[in-house]
């Protein structure tokens, strides 16, 4: 194996463990995994079209990565400030804003695809 193979290797591992942790340890993100679960079993039931599979993906996507970059703000806040600070409550309130945001377009998305394939099955 190439040295350049094995820092791939090494950097793939790194951030598994990585994805391993925030679903082990992050409650909404664990939510958010379920409701994506959820969304897909949906979207298969429903026969979504390969463009709505494009936007449920994307959508999916941006919530989790959201989500992994709000738990990581967290968790540096926490190591950095343990105490309660408002500049530390004021930065994590803004990383969760962030989520929500990622959250409330990706429901935006899924009622615009779901809702007109529901309609059609009636």
């Amino acid at each position: 194996m190439e040295l350049k193979d094995k820092k791939w290797s090494i950097g793939f591992s790194y951030a598994w463990e990585g994805i391993v942790q925030v679903v082990k340890l992050e409650r909404n993100f664990q939510i958010h995994l379920i409701t994506a679960l959820l969304v897909i079993i949906a979207g298969f039931i429903l026969g979504l079209s390969r463009m709505e599979w494009i936007f449920i993906v994307i959508a999916i996507g941006i919530v989790l990565i959201a989500e992994m970059i709000n738990s990581t703000i967290e968790r540096i806040m926490d190591y950095i400030k343990p105490d309660i600070h408002p500049a530390a409550k004021q930065i994590k309130d803004m990383a969760a804003g962030g989520v929500l945001i990622a959250a409330v377009a990706a429901f935006i998305i899924g009622l615009f695809i779901f809702i007109p394939n529901i309609i059609a099955l009636f």
